[in-house]
């Protein structure tokens, strides 16, 4: 029983709701996790209470699971036992009012202007000339769109649009957005098209088998060589860490936080409200540095 309300689940996720394999993944695996639980204190996943959740959480604590691996599963199970309310299989949510664990607040890495500038440029000069070209379209696309990885490899050829420098982006939850791009990248993507004519393939990056796009291992390996022609840490860098460059430059330069939400695709604008506290911290250093009573030491 416990084993088909789950599939029941997941095959609702998939059909009404479109998730990615990533995040059909994570579901999946969440909630064996929680079975796994159940089945071990014999209890089945339809009648629980509220106070056997309590405990599951507590069970985590108690095995030193993190904070958002506490938070992601509790979302799990809210969307899990909503979806068994909807269905008239329970007829209570125990999850109902329980609090999300606090998560400790870190602000997100990201590279300077010049950083970005010369990786932008160390990007045109691999050893090999069609990762070369691969390196700067991707580059200058996700610098100057902040795409999620997942969003820029799985570009196919007609969403790059010489006339238009827009993209049509379907994001998490198949949200569609539009994201107007440079000149540059627009350039860089079309010489790289022209460069894979002969491979036959509807995406933009391609991988080894040209009916399948470029994976995140092997974009990974390009940008580890990028970040050693810019003599830059590779450790510094990283897809997300440039999505976080985009956002954070954007904002230094004047744009509005509701129009950088669009942009990055956030369904909540408290999530971009985290580039604030980066002006913030921006702001005190150059009081520290430049104020005259904190240079006066």
């Amino acid at each position: 029983m416990n084993r088909d309300l789950i599939d029941f689940f997941l095959e609702m996720l998939v059909a009404e709701r479109g998730v990615t394999a990533n995040t059909y993944q994570a579901y999946q695996t969440d909630l064996k996790d929680f079975m796994d639980y159940l089945q071990a204190r014999d209890l089945e996943i339809d009648r629980v209470s509220k106070r056997d959740i309590h405990q599951y959480f507590e069970f985590l604590g108690q095995e030193g699971k993190t904070a958002r691996t506490a938070i992601r599963r509790l979302s799990c199970l809210r969307q899990f036992y909503g979806f068994l309310v909807q269905e008239n299989i329970r007829s209570d949510d125990p999850t109902y009012l329980m609090q999300s664990p606090c998560l400790p607040q870190s602000l997100p890495k990201y590279l300077s202007e010049q950083e970005v500038f010369n990786l932008l440029s160390a990007s045109e000069f691999l050893d090999d000339y069609r990762r070369s070209l691969v390196a700067k379209a991707a580059l200058e696309i996700l610098y100057s769109s902040g795409l999620r990885i997942s969003e820029l490899l799985s570009l196919r050829k007609d969403q790059i649009q010489q006339a238009t420098k827009i993209l049509r982006i379907y994001g998490k939850g198949r949200r569609e957005r539009l994201i107007p791009v440079s000149d540059a990248a627009v350039k860089a993507a079309l010489v790289l098209k022209k460069n894979d004519a002969s491979l036959k393939s509807v995406f933009l990056f391609p991988g080894r088998n040209p009916q399948n796009h470029l994976t995140r291992q092997g974009f990974d390996k390009i940008l580890f060589e990028v970040a050693l022609k810019a003599n830059l840490d590779p450790g510094r860098l990283s897809p997300h860490v440039l999505r976080h460059s985009f956002a954070s430059h954007m904002l230094a330069h004047g744009a509005d936080l509701r129009s950088l939400q669009m942009m990055l695709g956030h369904a909540d604008i408290s999530t971009t409200q985290i580039y604030t506290h980066l002006q913030t911290e921006h702001l005190k250093k150059t009081v520290q540095d430049f104020h005259p009573l904190s240079m006066k030491k």
